[in-house]
């Protein structure tokens, strides 16, 4: 069941027209591509979501019982809960004690970034990023629980790092699990772009050193990897351009696939991801500035996209619309 309510509105009903002539037209997933004006109106707004919903990085994973976790940017990793995807309510921190482990990436700052939450083996795992703006010198750290409640959260430690003399930059974590089982997190920003490594699937820890390169713009504005399988398809979902700067961020979701978890990554033109390639499916569009730092839950009702966005004000808000995927098998939002 569709668990939010689209605003109903004339705008509205005319951006689900266009992306419906889009759709049978293949046009959907690329309307930056097409330049047309009537392509660019069709990105839609973000469904209806209420309650507590300012959130930066977010990310989700649904419990068996059928509610929704999401952790997102925040001291000690802010948390959020939902029973039906629509009104979202303040759970607290993950570690309302803060994070003294990762101080000497955050120059003693509590603030850590872009978490990434699974629930397997019967506990939630997280992984989250410590660092200061501007800078590779920086951690990704795993958290465990059996709970995800506030304070739960037990710190297993760091799980990757990247020092100024590396070219790649470890922040924006994301698991992925093959269809084999095997565990892999990938993650990176910038440089040289993002990275691919193993983990142990029992204990979440680094396994091995396999080091994968997957997607790059050539030391352009490239992050935040989020891999979803879908019908015989590992689906790349990257932000590109810049975040945080409010009503002036210029993120926007991009998209390519591989029939290998490891890549390589290609766009809908057939461009490697790791040469700059993207198919773009969301961009900025009236009021919803830079949406980005994107996640994909598989749903009862559809396949579901998690971002923020920023409003005219600069208020970072949550978004949350729904994945179509066209004969082509590539990805739209509606």
């Amino acid at each position: 069941m569709h668990q939010f309510r689209a605003r109903s509105t004339s705008s509205t009903r005319r951006r689900r027209a266009a992306v419906a002539l889009l759709v049978a037209a293949g046009l959907a997933v690329s309307p930056a591509a097409s330049g047309s004006p009537a392509a660019l109106a069709a990105y839609p707004d973000p469904g209806y979501v209420t309650g507590s919903t300012e959130v930066h990085d977010p990310e989700v994973v649904k419990s068996h019982a059928g509610n929704y976790l999401l952790a997102h940017t925040g001291n000690g990793v802010s948390l959020k809960t939902s029973t039906d995807r629509t009104r979202w309510n303040n759970a607290g921190a993950a570690f309302p004690n803060g994070v003294p482990w990762a101080h000497p990436y955050t120059n003693g700052s509590d603030h850590v970034w872009a978490p990434d939450i699974s629930y397997a083996n019967g506990r939630y795992y997280m992984y989250y990023s410590a660092s200061t703006f501007g800078s590779n010198r920086s951690g990704i750290f795993l958290a465990t629980s059996t709970t995800g409640a506030q304070g739960s959260w037990t710190n297993q430690g760091l799980v990757i790092e990247s020092r100024t003399s590396d070219d790649w930059n470890a922040i924006d974590p994301n698991l992925v699990i093959d269809q084999s089982g095997r565990w892999y997190l990938s993650f990176g920003s910038f440089w040289s772009g993002l990275k691919m490594i193993r983990v142990d699937s029992s204990t979440g820890e680094r396994s091995g050193t396999e080091f994968h390169s997957i997607a790059g713009r050539g030391g352009g504005a490239i992050e935040a990897p989020t891999i979803h399988y879908r019908n015989g398809y590992y689906y790349l979902f990257v932000s590109f351009d810049r975040c945080c700067q409010g009503a002036n961020s210029t993120y926007r979701v991009m998209v390519g696939r591989s029939t290998s978890v490891t890549g390589p990554y290609v766009d809908r033109a057939g461009t490697a991801m790791n040469s700059g390639g993207g198919t773009e499916i969301l961009a900025s569009h009236g009021s919803v500035h830079g949406p980005g730092h994107q996640a994909v839950l598989a749903d009862n009702d559809a396949d579901a996209l998690f971002y923020h966005y920023y409003t005219d004000s600069g208020a970072p808000r949550l978004g949350i619309n729904l994945l179509g995927y066209d004969s082509a098998g590539w990805p739209y939002v509606y």
